[in-house]
């Protein structure tokens, strides 16, 4: 083929020779209108290996059963192996349409070039077609390579650049290693993020602390939400208002942040959420509040044992009962916590086998908090946030049942009564 295009460049020489033609102008449009028959040439067989790839490799690709040749197709790595078909063609065939040294040389230079920028473009396509055929199975979202598979590029991009640098300044590419040393110190500055994403998705994979699908908040950088991707450099959460978040990933190292998996894994969702009782509403119970409250019949079976413990330990210590003071009583906060405990635990919706409490918590200048904390059976954010609503309605309108009173602040109308009373 050299031949025959060196051949071909002398008869069209020869033509323009005849035509009345210089030899140095013959020589020189000759040459350079054979360099671009070339590059036509070139093109058209870039033309026609694209052509047969869409005709031929990628249909039979696409009715493989493996996935993987679908992913080289999607991250182009068939067109840019069809790049190399007219850079191939210019390279070998250049010094036989022109003869001039320094343009040989300049157009070669170039192709080479062009060859180590579309080797990096070929090994980046391979690896993320490894990126996306890994993330295919399960054990991806514990395990995610983006971070490594980022270094692999990145690695490849600065060897390309080293190279690319060698041969601009015609010098070996280890002494470019070798004088790099000194630079060492800025390299680390300038790349310090990338290296401390690294260490930290290292971190992060092999402790498993975070994973591809996992609920994370962590809200020093306004992340609440569902981690999307681990990069080498962040990780990327959208929020449940929709929004993205951003985290550099040594910050998940470094920092504090809370993961929901536990919960999500456990099958509960904790309800922690308290009501503040007015203190002036506790008392002892009279009589009449017990036979009101024994009409529940929810707290019946409650009432009737404790009154009887109660009386049972009252007799033993011959406690007078004229004063309520003296010996044991209950009391109408302890009924109302009683009634919670039986109501709650009654709902289909609230686990009985993991925590449940409805407690005390300390007093303060707004009353006596009464503390819910107990796990619901689903852990869906709609339906939970409905489960929470419907118990604390339905708490909120039980407790004037039991004799007592919500603190709030003081409305309006308190203040008027305050102000007739001072009058």
């Amino acid at each position: 083929m050299d031949e025959y295009i060196s051949s071909t460049t002398h008869w069209f020489i020869g033509i323009l020779q005849n035509a009345g033609f210089s030899d140095a102008l013959a020589k020189w449009t000759g040459e350079f209108t054979m360099l671009i028959l070339l590059i036509i040439f070139s093109y058209l067989g870039y033309l026609i290996t694209w052509k047969l790839m869409r005709k031929i490799i990628i249909p039979i690709t696409k009715r493989s059963k493996t996935q993987f040749d679908d992913l080289l197709i999607k991250h182009k790595f068939f067109r840019k192996v069809s790049y190399l078909v007219p850079a191939l063609m210019l390279y070998y065939f250049t010094d036989d349409t022109i003869t001039i040294p320094v343009f040989i040389s300049a157009i070669r230079k170039a192709l080479e070039l062009f060859f180590i920028l579309n080797a990096i473009l070929i090994i980046n396509s391979v690896l993320s077609t490894i990126n996306d055929y890994y993330d295919r199975y399960d054990f991806a979202k514990d395990h995610p390579i983006k971070g490594g598979i980022q270094v692999v590029k990145i690695i490849s991009y600065l060897v390309g650049l080293l190279v690319v640098i060698g041969m601009l300044v015609d010098r070996d590419i280890s002494s470019l290693i070798l004088s790099l040393g000194a630079l060492s110190a800025v390299l680390l500055l300038i790349f310090k993020d990338p290296i401390l994403g690294f260490v930290g998705g290292l971190q992060l994979t092999f402790n498993k602390m975070v994973s591809i699908g996992d609920w994370i908040s962590m809200p020093k950088y306004g992340a609440d939400g569902t981690v999307l991707e681990i990069t080498l450099t962040t990780v990327k959460v959208q929020n449940w208002d929709k929004t993205i978040a951003n985290i550099p990933t040594y910050a998940l190292v470094s920092d504090s942040f809370r993961n929901w998996r536990g919960m999500e894994e456990s099958g509960g969702r904790r309800i922690k959420r308290s009501i503040n009782i007015d203190m002036d509403s506790i008392k002892f119970c009279t009589d009449e509040m017990l036979e009101k409250y024994s009409k529940i019949s929810k707290l019946q079976p409650y009432l009737n044992e404790t009154e009887k413990n109660l009386t049972e330990y009252n007799k033993k210590y011959n406690i007078d009962p004229s004063s309520l003071v003296n010996g044991r009583r209950q009391t109408n906060i302890g009924v109302f916590r009683a009634y919670l405990r039986v109501y709650l635990s009654s709902r289909p919706d609230i686990h009985n086998d993991m925590t449940f409490l409805v407690r005390q918590l300390q007093p303060t200048e707004k009353g006596l908090p009464i503390e819910i904390y107990v796990f619901t059976k689903t852990i869906e954010w709609a339906k939970y946030e409905g489960i929470q609503s419907d118990i604390f309605d339905h708490i909120l309108a039980v407790i004037p049942e039991f004799d007592l009173t919500v603190y709030q602040f003081p409305k309006s109308g308190d203040i008027q009564k305050v102000l007739e009373n001072v009058k």
